[in-house]
């Protein structure tokens, strides 16, 4: 016998949010909050003065962990009118090294303008600069099953 759909089961939705100040962001942060990915899967496109990083995204927000274990999904960070990026504690020319994201925030500054902080596992930040803040976080694929099997966990 079959069973009917439960309200929680929307929840499996695909996450595609934009943030344009920082609260919104800070909505955007705890969603990323144990992203991981190889330092290959990020890229500065100054012509277009974008930033973005393909991570593996752990999902904070599923309520069916109980069902079916931890998740994590692949997902798009986007950061748009970036014009300049600095990074900090980070081997860039280590192409094997995977990085994992900790908090995004946004520092403002004049005329709307100013500066995005990607906070980075082992003392390792990114810094942009931004003209205005606008920033996409879109799943780009199906779950998948966390390789841990766990939840990240920041006890002590």
């Amino acid at each position: 016998m079959s069973q009917d759909a439960k309200f929680e089961d929307g929840r499996e939705a695909p996450l595609n949010l934009g943030a344009l100040d920082a609260d919104d962001l800070e909505v955007v942060s705890s969603l990323v909050q144990d992203a991981v990915f190889p330092i290959t899967e990020m890229t500065w496109q100054a012509g277009r003065r974008r930033f973005a990083i393909l991570l593996n995204r752990f999902r904070w927000e599923d309520d069916g962990r109980d069902r079916h274990g931890p998740e994590r999904v692949r997902s798009l960070l986007v950061v748009d009118n970036v014009l300049r990026v600095a990074s900090q504690g980070i081997d860039r020319g280590d192409k094997g090294l995977i990085l994992s994201l900790l908090t995004v925030a946004y520092e403002p500054g004049a005329d709307g303008a100013g500066e995005v902080l990607l906070t980075l596992a082992g003392d390792g930040a990114i810094r942009l600069a931004v003209e205005a803040l606008e920033v996409t976080l879109k799943d780009v694929t199906q779950p998948y099953a966390a390789p841990s099997k766990k939840a990240p966990d920041h006890g002590a």
